[in-house]
């Protein structure tokens, strides 16, 4: 093992999670510079075209990089991008020693990663653990984006004790406390877009915006509607609020879909009815989407689900029954007919949210390779 600040490398993977859902399709980076046991510099990722952790940390350390440590959640770029290679600049920097977490995947860098370039110039460079278990997760969609060539898909929802998400009626308003509410914002704002169905969107006529949050960011909002069910006036199709991107079909009105093409939403129609899962996954990794949430009642969440496209779980759980075999769970779709085929979770956290039980879950695979992913 080597001596490595912790401390160092927590502050920049804080720094990484403070620019979730803003560099996508880059992956958020934290990066820190330390000299003589000091802080001397430290930045995250800027949004796409602007500069990577690595360069706005030591653009703010100048003079004081020379000789000191970097420390950075992913292994510096080699190669020119949107921006120059960040090997570059640690180079000219005079940079001392590199400590990195996971891995670079982006099939533009060398064999032996940053550490063929940065040996060469004298710069030792050294992989080291993550803080803890979970910063896996802050590279997890760029990576699942690189390798399944499809974004990372976190399923949301509130349900009641006997697994209820809304009554018989369809009513859901409100399962969860204000308190689990307001972590479904902080949810949302670490997203690149939030997708919906049809039957939610009418149901409940959503905004599907962060709210309640400190410069939040603006996810993309989707919306799946293979007939144009969903009125023209929905909240959805304001793009003051938000960019729309919305999945339908020739068998939805032709005024529908022109009408919500002049109001500024982006329409993309298929032939397919039901509209195909994969095909609109294929789209979102084709547009630089990394991180999908699903807000949707059971039968879109089912279609995840039975397409094994759930990556993580944020369940919140109210204490009270609903009841009625008719009241729907939080999954539909065809479901499995032997528990040998199931898909289990790794369970994350587990808090007690006010009154509500809140879980936090993941793949396991997550985990299992935590040092391939890539930026770019």
């Amino acid at each position: 093992m080597v001596n490595f600040d912790q401390q160092a490398i927590q502050q920049a993977f804080d720094l990484a999670a403070s620019v979730q859902g803003t560099t996508s399709p880059n992956p958020p980076v934290g990066a820190v510079v330390i000299r003589a046991g000091q802080v001397v510099g430290f930045g995250a990722t800027q949004p796409p075209g602007g500069p990577h952790a690595e360069r706005v940390a030591l653009a703010m350390a100048g003079a004081d990089a020379c000789g000191a440590d970097l420390y950075v959640t992913l292994e510096p770029c080699t190669f020119q991008g949107r921006t120059p290679a960040c090997t570059d600049a640690i180079i000219a920097a005079g940079i001392a020693r590199v400590y990195f977490v996971f891995r670079d995947g982006d099939p533009r860098m060398p064999p032996h990663g940053a550490q063929s370039i940065l040996t060469a110039h004298g710069i030792d460079v050294i992989q080291i653990p993550p803080p803890n278990q979970s910063d896996a997760l802050t590279i997890a969609p760029f990576r699942w984006r690189l390798q399944y060539q499809r974004p990372f898909v976190t399923l949301k929802y509130a349900m009641s004790l006997d697994g209820k998400i809304a009554t018989h009626t369809g009513v859901s308003q409100w399962i969860s406390s204000q308190q689990s509410r307001h972590i479904v914002h902080q949810i949302r704002n670490r997203v690149d877009a939030i997708i919906t169905g049809s039957g939610t969107a009418v149901r409940d006529n959503p905004q599907l915006t962060v709210r309640g949050i400190t410069a939040a960011h603006t996810p993309w909002r989707i919306l799946i509607d293979s007939h144009g069910s969903t009125p023209a006036t929905a909240r959805l199709f304001d793009i003051t609020d938000a960019p729309t991107l919305v999945f339908t079909s020739t068998a939805a009105p032709e005024s529908w879909r022109n009408a919500l093409c002049q109001a500024g939403v982006d329409v993309h129609c298929s032939s397919n009815t039901p509209i195909a899962l994969p095909d609109v996954l294929t789209h979102l990794y084709r547009l630089g989407i990394n991180h999908l949430l699903i807000e949707a009642g059971s039968g879109l969440a089912g279609v995840f689900s039975d397409h094994d496209c759930i990556d993580e779980v944020h369940a919140f759980i109210a204490p009270g029954f609903i009841g009625n075999p008719q009241a729907p769970g939080p999954i539909g779709g065809e479901g499995l007919g032997q528990l040998v085929d199931w898909q289990r979770f790794t369970i994350i956290d587990v808090q007690q949210i006010a009154s509500d039980v809140y879980i936090h879950a993941c793949r396991p695979s997550i985990f299992a390779h935590p040092h391939y992913h890539t930026k770019e």
